[in-house]
Order: C-alpha cells, then sequence, then structure tokens
C-alpha cells in the first residue's frame, strides 16, 4: 500500500496485542543478534534463534571484591534458576578444549589467564547445549576493562550484572576465616558460615593467598579495575551491599535478577488503583490522567451517570440505587466494558478505581481482558480522622502487588 495516497491506518488494538505478546522485544533481539553475528543468509538463522527459545534463560554477571562472597552467591543461584556457573577454575578445568589446555598450562605458571585466551573459553563454554537451554552465570568476569570490551565485542550480552559491595576492613577480616571443602567447592567461615558436620569440618582447607597483606594488594587492584568495568553496564548493574547475612544478599540478588528490565515498547498505560474509603484513590486518579492524559474511569461515577442518563443499564441499575443495594456484578461489568471499549480508552489508556472490590469482581475483570499493567494500593492519610479510624478495624498484613500485577492475582494483595 503506497503510504502517500492510502495513509496507513493502525487499528488500536494492535499496540496492545503487541505488549501482550511481547513483539516488540522480540523483533528488537532479533536485530541485535543479526547485527552481532552477521549471517551470510539472515532467514535460517532467525528460524535457529527462534527455535532455541532462550531469550528468556538466566545470563548473568557478578562482580565483586575478593571475600565480598561472590562465589557462595553465584553457587546458590546457579541451584536455584538450574543454570550453568563459569569461573576461571572450571573452564580452565575442561579437558575436551584445546584452548582450555593451553589456558591451564599458562595458569599453573602465572596465576593468571591472558584476557583474550579466557574470552575465547567464554565463548566456547557458552556455546555448549546446558548454558544455551538454561543460562549462565559469570563469577567474577570480567575483572579489566580489556576483558569487558572483548566480552561485549564477541556479543556475550548479560540481562543482569551484580556487583557486591563492602568496606575494605570487613572483607580483610572476612578474608582470614575462609575455609573451602575441596570435595565440593562449597565455601564455609570460621565464624560466620561453620559446617556442623564434623566429617566436613575435617577437611575444610584454608585457601592460599588469604593473608591480611595479599588480600589489601588484591583489593587494591580490584578498586583499580572495577572503576573502568562498570561503565560497560550502564543500566543492567545493581549494587548490593555485601556487608550483611549472606541469606539477605541472595534474596536481594535473586530477586534482582528474577526482575525484567523495563523495556523501551510503547504501551498503552492501564492503570489500577486499589484502597480503602479515604484513601485518595479518587485524586490520585485525576491527577494521574490529568498528567499522562488517560481516561479517569471511576465505576461508582460510572453507575451514576448510567442512571442520570436513563440508558438501558441505568434503568435496570436504578432499582438497587433506591433499595442502596449492592449492583450485581454482571450488570457492573457490562457498563464498565462498555467505558474501557470506547476509543478514547483504547488509544489513550485509563486509570481505573473503585473496582474490582473481591475476588469475583477480579476475576471478571480479568475474564473480560482488562489486565492492568500497574497497580497501586493506598491508604487514608497520616492524622485524619479516616485514618485513625481505618487503624482501629481488624485489617490484615499490608502488602503492595508487583508492578504489572494481573487482575486474577489482586485477591491476595485485598
Amino acid at each position: 500500500m503506497d503510504a502517500t495516497t492510502a495513509p496507513h491506518r493502525i487499528p488500536p488494538e494492535m499496540p496492545q496485542y503487541g505488549e501482550e505478546n511481547h513483539i516488540f522485544e522480540l523483533m528488537q533481539n532479533m536485530l541485535e543478534q543479526l547485527l552481532i553475528h552477521q549471517p551470510e543468509d539472515p532467514i535460517p538463522f532467525m528460524i535457529q534463534h527462534l527455535h532455541r527459545d532462550n531469550d528468556n534463560v538466566p545470563r548473568i554477571i557478578i562482580l565483586g571484591p575478593p571475600a565480598s562472597g561472590k562465589t557462595t552467591i553465584a553457587m546458590w543461584l546457579c541451584k536455584h534458576l538450574n543454570s550453568s556457573l563459569l569461573t576461571v577454575e572450571n573452564l580452565i578445568l575442561n579437558e575436551f578444549s584445546y584452548t582450555a589446555t593451553e589456558a591451564r598450562r599458562l595458569y599453573l605458571q602465572r596465576k593468571t589467564v591472558p584476557s583474550a585466551l579466557l574470552v575465547q573459553l567464554i565463548q566456547e563454554r557458552l556455546a555448549e547445549e546446558d548454558c544455551i537451554k538454561r543460562g549462565w552465570i559469570l563469577d567474577g568476569i570480567p575483572e579489566t576493562r580489556e576483558q569487558a570490551l572483548r566480552i561485549q565485542t564477541l556479543g556475550i550480552a548479560p540481562r543482569h550484572v551484580i556487583m557486591l559491595s563492602a568496606p575494605d576492613t570487613v572483607l580483610i577480616e572476612r578474608n582470614l576465616g575462609k575455609r573451602i571443602d575441596p570435595q565440593t567447592g562449597e565455601i564455609y567461615h570460621t565464624t560466620f558460615d561453620w559446617p556442623p558436620e564434623s566429617e566436613i569440618q575435617n577437611r575444610l582447607m584454608a585457601p592460599e593467598d588469604i593473608s591480611e597483606l595479599e588480600t589489601a594488594q588484591k583489593l587494591l587492584e580490584y578498586h583499580r579495575n572495577i572503576v573502568r568495568v562498570i561503565p560497560s553496564y550502564p543500566k543492567i548493574l545493581k549494587v548490593i551491599s555485601a556487608d550483611q547475612p549472606c541469606v539477605d544478599v541472595f534474596y536481594q540478588a535473586l530477586t534482582y535478577v528474577q526482575s525484567n528490565h523495563r523495556t523501551n515498547a510503547p504501551f498503552t498505560p492501564r492503570v489500577l488503583l486499589l484502597g480503602p474509603v479515604g484513601s485518595g484513590k479518587s485524586l490520585q486518579a485525576a491527577l494521574l490522567a490529568q498528567k499522562y492524559r488517560l481516561v479517569n474511569v471511576c465505576c461508582g461515577q460510572l453507575l451514576k451517570e448510567a442512571v442520570a442518563d436513563r440508558t438501558t443499564f441505568g434503568e435496570r441499575i436504578q432499582p438497587f440505587f433506591e433499595k442502596e443495594m449492592a449492583v450485581p456484578d454482571s450488570l457492573l461489568m457490562k457498563v464498565l466494558s462498555q467505558r474501557l471499549d470506547q476509543q478514547d480508552c483504547i488509544q489513550k489508556g485509563w486509570v481505573l478505581h473503585g473496582v474490582p472490590r473481591d475476588l469475583d469482581q477480579a476475576h471478571l475483570l480479568n475474564s473480560l481482558g482488562y489486565n492492568p499493567n500497574s497497580v497501586s494500593r493506598g491508604w487514608p492519610q497520616e492524622g485524619t480522622e479516616r485514618a485513625k479510624a481505618w487503624k482501629q478495624e481488624p485489617h490484615p498484613p499490608l502488602r503492595l502487588p508487583p508492578f504489572g500485577a494481573s487482575v486474577s492475582s489482586l485477591a491476595k494483595w485485598n
């Protein structure tokens, strides 16, 4: 079709379909893979990429200074996510790779692996089936700016980067108590994480290079290098304090790697506001609608307007108003559907409040396809009479719903 003579008219339902099926992210990912690999025949390459279906597998990098616990966190994440752990040690132990053999020889001589050789090992390992299907976690790699650039040049792009941080004095003290199980590779600590089994205690060994002076030298080298590595991951890096219980660090890391980054895909805002009487839902809905040019949809106001306009639905609603009874959910949803299906709601988006009030209404709203992509809950302003009365009433513990929660899952938040 010639756009100059007959301009393209995109139906308003198409952006919603693209959002629900992640079309934008799919096309963006395929374009990135084409630009990285530059295949001679793009069509078979894209078909093969789609067959892999691994765009959402874990691709994680964990960075941190010595004794920050990055290896422990990486191992726990691997067990939880069922992914493959990549460290310098297990990369050079691959007996079926000539590159690993050469890297192992150099490592025994110099205690380091050249950056070019290390990145080549990573590339070979990531091409294996387990990394493709189940994802991967890089422990402590890259260490330098050179390694980071080489990894990026090969198109190896992590989805999440975690950097552990702690004061040097804490790290030096922690490093002195580190012990390693030679059979399992598990890391323990004489103070913070001592195994209860006597059999494990007896075989634990102190690693090399854990003296205060050697640890301080490693920390100095780490700080010199990490400031040049950080700019390589500007939008996907999260800093987590390692100066807290290891379990807390793990759950913060797990929460981050299981989150999705905000996409650049266009979307139609569908905002749902929840909260008791006096929490300010109406005011916040009006402010949101004004700022972002959304349609302010108040369920109670829709019912009143239907009665005032004497519509077909209004005539059926009026007897319930006169008897001060709740309007049946089926009738309420018909009025709501009629409003949300109008062109301004489809094109601009909406902010909805006053419904759902219970689980049945949430299921009905979900079955009709009106899924919000942002959910917020409020409560009465502190110090007001409504807030005081609301606090005296019995309430379950307040938990805020996650961003993007579906309507069907709202029952547990109400």
